[in-house]
């Protein structure tokens, strides 16, 4: 019996996006590639500590009933937030942050510039809505099941530069891409997925692929897409593994966004559809960086191996792993410049650059406030040392005066005292 023809034409469509080895199924080479540490890299990530501090610490206040927090209650959240200070030391370095009321029960709560940070907050999620939709998109696409559980999204929500409630101000002002199934709960914890309602062939194209058909518009002809590989300043692969990877490079290009069930797990092309799932990934995030125990977390519907973190080392010219901040932190080695900085700017990391300039501004303050009493202790004690001065030259005087009358009086009395 034929087929009508829109399911054949489906039906022709999926075929086109399945993939067949090109191979024999061969395993992927044991070789191992040792881990070298990238100061630069490493930097990038260390110089995000304070505004990770300080983010942890605000959303405590923000996440609270009427985003107000007994300051008590927050000061003995300080393990949980990872604080190396104390809750009032920290505020006082950053005094731009909160609002705390005067005793007897202090209240934390938003300071102004933190409120005006919200507003602001808002009016851009507002106006990139259009592309925080369609990179949620993109990663239900990758999906194998084209669905995602909402716990899972939620843990990666602020890597990808979605809003806190986006299954509220988001998810409802695209119905034609999404559709929430099960109930998520206040907090996105329960039993909910985010499925994609249809397939966009223009979504489907990868960072990789884009750069390909941008290469070709300039000069006329495609190029393969393929990985950049940029190995860090005195890295060096031995030759049997250098010899691997120029093989494995020259295997054609497996879009994330393909039908890769076909393909035998532990082969070449599993691994290049692995690179290329973990390579778009990062590349969706707002700081091409994530950590590893949040990629983890999507391994069954992205259908990576259990061993994935294995591949960013295998691959030190497209991935760098760095060990800062107490965890893995997977690095896209393109994304960075030799000083550590992001080449290409996302939209949505001008969030990070107004908070951070509002602990910047308030951190000058202090500093200025430090001064002021660092000066004005000094001139007190200038002021104390020439009192004292004076104080101890009146002494003098007064011994000498004292010395020379007992002396008139006689030698001898002096004499004893003096010995006994």
């Amino acid at each position: 019996m034929l087929l009508p023809a829109a399911a054949a034409a489906a039906a022709a469509a999926r075929a086109a996006t399945r993939l067949v080895p090109l191979s024999p199924c061969r395993r992927i080479s044991s070789l191992k590639v040792p881990w070298k540490r990238d100061p630069v890299l490493d930097t990038a990530i260390t110089r995000d500590r304070r505004f990770r501090q300080a983010s942890r610490l605000v959303r405590e206040v923000l996440l609270s009933p009427g985003r107000r927090l007994r300051f008590r209650y927050l000061t003995k959240r300080r393990e949980r937030i990872k604080l190396p200070v104390r809750v009032p030391t920290f505020l006082r370095r950053y005094p731009t942050l909160l609002s705390v009321s005067p005793p007897p029960e202090p209240i934390a709560s938003p300071s102004p510039q933190l409120l005006a940070f919200l507003d602001f907050a808002s009016s851009l999620y507002e106006l990139r809505a259009p592309l925080l939709a369609s990179r949620l998109a993109k990663l239900l696409m990758i999906s194998s099941t084209h669905a995602l559980p909402v716990t899972k999204i939620a843990s990666a929500k602020r890597d990808f530069g979605l809003p806190d409630d986006f299954l509220v101000s988001l998810v409802p002002k695209y119905p034609d891409l999404f559709r929430l199934i099960g109930d998520p709960g206040p907090d996105a914890s329960g039993n909910a997925f985010l499925e994609l309602v249809a397939w966009d062939d223009k979504l489907a194209r990868s960072v990789i692929e884009l750069k390909a058909d941008k290469e070709a518009d300039v000069v006329g002809i495609r190029p393969r897409p393929n990985f950049t590989v940029k190995l860090p300043q005195g890295f060096y692969l031995k030759k049997a593994m250098r010899e691997w990877v120029r093989d494995w490079l020259e295997l054609p290009y497996v879009s994330p966004y393909a039908d890769a069930s076909s393909l035998c797990p532990g082969s070449p092309e599993a691994e290049k559809r692995t690179i290329g799932v973990l390579h778009e990934v990062l590349s969706l995030t707002v700081e091409r960086r994530m950590a590893l125990p949040i990629i983890g977390k999507f391994c069954d519907e992205y259908r990576l191996p259990n061993a994935f973190a294995n591949a960013f080392t295998r691959h030190p010219g497209i991935f760098y792993v760095s060990l800062k901040g107490g965890f893995k932190t997977a690095v896209l080695r393109e994304a960075y410049d030799g000083k550590g900085e992001l080449v290409d700017i996302d939209p949505m990391l001008e969030l990070k650059e107004r908070f951070v300039a509002i602990m910047e501004e308030g951190h000058k303050n202090y500093l200025e406030d430090l001064k002021r009493i660092r000066e004005a202790l000094q001139k007190e004690r200038e002021v104390a040392g020439r009192e004292g001065e004076k104080l101890v030259l009146e002494m003098e005087e007064q011994l000498e005066e004292d010395w020379h009358s007992g002396s008139s009086e006689g030698d001898d009395d002096t004499d004893d005292a003096y010995d006994a």
